[in-house]
């Protein structure tokens, strides 16, 4: 039988979370910020680019890892964690969605990112501004992928400084291992598809797991469920929650991509067609398509030179060929999967409430 959803959560209620995780954000760069200054007044920049990484933001992922440590029932709940620890321990989160940003920015060549130069375009400026010697794009690069990796380095640091109990801290560790590498991993398969590798839907659908899905909402949930001592079987409700919401989302991402409204995502709607992102509505399409528009997609996809106009006409080619249409009847199925397991868990009715809210923001937002 499905369980009835608790009563909704406050607005307040997330707000206050959401708050904690950026506190806790502010804190801890502030300290570095005087770290790196002290070994050199020239690093405050790349200090405060993740700075401007970490700002703002949905906080998804520290949300859901906290409804995955609240969520745990007493019965199999372990000794008791400080709420503001676990606050803590989930915002380093974000540290490691800041360094995946940076490095799928370079390996995508985007141009923007939430309404700002992505960090290499921007760190190229500097070169230039600056009157620096060498090539101010390789420059750019160079920086971008140094300032991702000190993000992941302080996800760890946090993680670890967050004053989570050490039997927490060590069950966290091997959620967190884990999902570092799928992320990683997934970033290789992305850029494998983008070579040709992993052809269709169905390899779209596979760097979407591990590129994203995973890290956005299956691995943050078990981590809460980590933290709190949780054993396998929690582990295995989440994944039934996180797998098909995570791949929801990310899909939600595409379509936005290609079809949001700029002055909402922070980034033109332009930019993964010029990239040429391999995502599964380039891939129906592509089925669907006849000829003439297989040769629009090879001619047009990838290229940063082509034009308002045949950028238009791929995103009709998308709606045509119905790829759009299924795209976004798969976002229903899978959201549909993700909240009757989140109806059916064995989980606190405050968590089921704030999780459902959860999976309806994440799959249909509008940036």
């Amino acid at each position: 039988m499905v369980r009835p959803l608790a009563p909704p959560l406050e607005a307040a209620d997330l707000d206050r979370i959401r708050g904690a995780v950026s506190a806790a954000l502010t804190g801890f760069l502030e300290e570095q910020r005087t770290t790196l200054a002290g070994m050199a007044p020239a690093l405050t920049p790349v200090v405060d680019e993740v700075c401007a990484l970490a700002d703002g933001g949905k906080r998804l992922r520290p949300l859901f890892a906290y409804w995955g440590w609240r969520g745990v029932t007493e019965d199999v709940r372990g000794p008791a964690e400080d709420e503001a620890a676990v606050l803590r321990a989930v915002a380093a989160l974000e540290f490691v969605h800041a360094s995946a940003l940076v490095h799928d920015d370079v390996m995508d060549g985007a141009l923007t990112r939430r309404g700002r130069p992505a960090t290499h375009v921007g760190f190229a400026a500097r070169h230039g501004d600056g009157g620096l010697s060498g090539d101010g794009e390789a420059f750019g690069v160079g920086a971008a992928i140094l300032v991702g990796d000190l993000a992941l380095v302080w996800s760890d640091e946090l993680l670890r400084r967050s004053g989570i109990s050490a039997p927490a801290l060590a069950r966290a560790r091997s959620v967190w291992d884990t999902m570092r590498t799928e992320v990683t991993a997934g970033q290789y398969l992305d850029l494998l598809r983008a070579a040709g590798g992993l052809p269709g839907a169905q390899g779209a659908l596979t760097v979407a797991r591990y590129k994203s899905a995973g890290y956005t909402v299956q691995r943050p949930l078990q981590l809460g469920a980590a933290i709190a001592g949780a054993g396998p079987r929690a582990a295995d409700v989440y994944t039934a929650v996180g797998l098909p919401l995570g791949e929801a989302f990310q899909l939600r991402d595409d379509v936005l991509g290609v079809f949001g409204d700029p002055a909402v995502t922070g980034k033109s709607a332009d930019d993964d067609l010029r990239e040429g992102k391999q995502t599964l509505l380039v891939a129906l399409a592509e089925e669907a398509a006849d000829d003439a528009g297989r040769r629009l997609l090879r001619s047009c996809l990838g290229n940063p030179d082509c034009g308002a106009e045949q950028l238009d006409a791929l995103r009709r080619l998308m709606e045509d060929t119905g790829a759009r249409a299924r795209v976004e009847e798969r976002i229903a199925e899978r959201t549909a999967t993700a909240r009757r397991a989140i109806a059916d868990a064995p989980i606190a009715d405050e968590a089921r409430a704030a999780l459902d809210a959860l999976a309806v923001a994440a799959t249909s937002r509008t940036a």
